[in-house]
């Protein structure tokens, strides 16, 4: 019986694309510097702050890597949420999930998680919230996914992962957890859909809030 569903947020519940180019090219820009490519706006789109910081600025001797965390510390990303596009059925999908389903979120954002889910008022939709800030490791690394797992005592078998990158991928396989892609036809998973409305006819889903 499925008790769990555990949520990427970037890509999944939000298209984020916008704001995290506008976010980091802000950085950029403030150096001096060139906006990302497309390759650097994929890896962003997936990879926490650290990670995606580290390899944005990887060609440039200056700034160091200090120098751009100190700005970015002193840099809000709250004023980039406006360009967050919530998925259009994901309200309606927690509304329907919530009253059978223990919901959590296992994402590679840090300190903007807990503000977009409270600017969405989505925060009471979510019983357990792991970031890249609160995991002992960020994904692929299981650490966050696991927590979750340990959090409402599910084995793998009793949850489900909606996910849309190769992280999300990795993350779903080393712990054994099924893997819903969401808009992205080349990952290895167990289901592939393109809404959330999809996902209440997937048998696990469709047999628990019968």
């Amino acid at each position: 019986m499925l008790k769990l569903l555990v949520f990427d947020c970037d890509g999944v519940m939000f298209d984020s694309k916008k704001a995290n180019c506008m976010y980091y090219n802000h950085l950029l820009s403030h150096f001096g510097l060139p906006p990302m490519n497309t390759s650097e706006e994929e890896f962003a789109h997936m990879s926490s702050v650290t990670d995606s910081v580290q390899h944005i600025f990887r060609h440039y001797a200056s700034p160091t890597l200090d120098e751009v965390h100190a700005f970015r510390r002193l840099c809000a990303y709250t004023p980039f949420l406006q360009y967050m596009e919530i998925e259009a059925d994901l309200v309606d999908f927690l509304k329907i999930t919530s009253k059978s389903i223990h919901l959590a979120i296992s994402t590679n954002r840090t300190d903007t998680m807990i503000p977009l889910l409270k600017s969405y008022a989505l925060e009471e939709y979510f019983g357990k919230v792991v970031t890249a800030a609160t995991a002992r490791r960020p994904k692929p690394a299981p650490d966050g996914l696991l927590e979750i797992l340990a959090h409402y005592q599910c084995s793998p078998e009793e949850a489900l992962f909606i996910g849309d990158s190769i992280l999300d991928e990795k993350q779903a396989a080393s712990c054994r957890v099924p893997l819903i892609a969401f808009k992205n036809p080349e990952l290895r998973a167990d289901y592939h859909v393109t809404s959330f409305m999809e996902i209440l006819r997937l048998p696990p889903v469709q047999a628990t809030i019968a």
